[in-house]
């Protein structure tokens, strides 16, 4: 099947690496090894820092232009995608090109990672919202990630239109990286990772540090694999914890350094699930998270890691040190852990769920087109 692909939060290549660029590349990936024939339709950005009519209106109207000057090419090629695929769409980056072009060629038109804030109905970003409806009403399958944005997602989809999607990730490095094994009495091997700069990420450093604060009567060592511009400020949190910063590492440095450790420790402030969560895993690691958003859904509580309530610095200290003070605990959820990822949120999972998703879009738009002929 040919599917046109775009992402209006971020191109596939952009320059800045985020776990939006990497989910974006493997669902490409995920729908070219279930056999489809993708093409990237567009690197048009609709995303904006700051809302307002006139930035949002400006932003439609270069969309609009670039859906036109696409319509022109395809034309010119003789070509005609069997599905437009969009990836992300949210009131700040809304879609105008698929659905023009679903539109114009009579397509079926599909989302996956879709979110809504109905908050955002009126205000700066009333446009953008309105946009990003239109988007949803259009499409004829759309995928949130998590349960939470599916909750938010089904007062404007119906129900045969909606899915959720799990994550998933090439574990092939993760699974292959040689796990080190240190003496029977080494202390806990804790690993954080995350960019270092202000919002949810810095908080969620400031978090955790909070909560090792409460643990130090337990021997553990930790390291913390990030950078950024508050770098500076995270070094000062553990400062009296002893850590080891790595600094940003390559994509290929992350499987050996997950193998040398024991549990992966992250709060999640406001996280949307975390691809740490799913390379930890599959290196082996158990969980030590907080319960926010779509972290249940990649870990599995009380088999992969135990979760603590999001933002809770007890709660969330009480749960890393019933980890480390129950022998054999992490050892057992990390060897479960690796097995999770395998079973629910590798590649081939992924691709599977990609045809499935791709197919029931399809359906849906047979269905919708002969009780409603556009």
């Amino acid at each position: 099947m040919r599917i046109a692909f775009t992402a209006p939060m971020k191109p596939l290549d952009d320059p800045v690496p985020s776990g939006d660029r990497t989910m974006g590349r493997l669902i490409v990936r995920g729908l070219e090894q279930a056999g489809h024939d993708v093409r990237i339709a567009s690197r048009f950005r609709s995303w904006r820092a700051s809302g307002g009519l006139d930035e949002q209106r400006a932003v439609e109207r270069l969309a609009r232009a670039e859906a036109e000057a696409i319509a022109r090419q395809w034309q010119t090629e003789g070509y005609r995608p069997d599905l437009f695929l969009t990836y992300h769409l949210y009131h700040k980056a809304p879609d105008w090109i698929g659905p023009a072009l679903a539109d114009r060629f009579v397509l079926p038109y599909a989302v996956i990672e879709a979110s809504r804030a109905p908050k955002r109905r009126a205000g700066e970003w009333e446009h953008g919202f309105a946009a990003a409806d239109a988007a949803l009403h259009r499409a004829d399958m759309v995928a949130a990630l998590h349960r939470a944005d599916r909750e938010c997602l089904a007062a404007v989809v119906p129900e045969a239109r909606l899915a959720v999607f799990p994550p998933f990730l090439d574990e092939r490095p993760f699974v292959d990286a040689p796990r080190i094994q240190p003496p029977a009495d080494t202390p806990p091997r804790l690993l954080a990772v995350g960019m270092m700069r202000e919002g949810a990420k810095m908080a969620s450093y400031r978090l955790l540090a909070k909560a090792l604060a409460r643990l130090d009567d337990r021997p553990f060592s930790l390291t913390i694999a990030g950078d950024g511009p508050c770098r500076s400020e995270a070094e000062a949190l553990f400062a009296g914890h002893g850590a080891r910063f790595t600094g940003a590492l390559a994509p290929e440095e992350m499987p050996a350094l997950y193998a040398t450790h024991d549990i992966l420790v992250w709060p999640a402030i406001r996280e949307a699930f975390g691809f740490v969560f799913l390379e930890a895993q599959a290196t082996g690691l158990a969980i030590v998270g907080g319960d926010t958003f779509g972290v249940p859904d990649v870990v599995a509580e009380g088999v992969s890691g135990l979760l603590a309530p999001e933002g809770d610095i007890d709660a969330f200290a009480a749960t890393l040190a019933r980890m480390m003070n129950t022998p054999g605990l992490s050892a057992r959820m990390g060897t479960a852990a690796r097995a999770h990822i395998l079973s629910r949120h590798g590649m081939a999972a992924g691709a599977g769920r990609l045809d499935a998703f791709v197919a029931h879009a399809l359906r849906n738009h047979a269905a919708r087109a002969t009780a409603s002929p556009r």
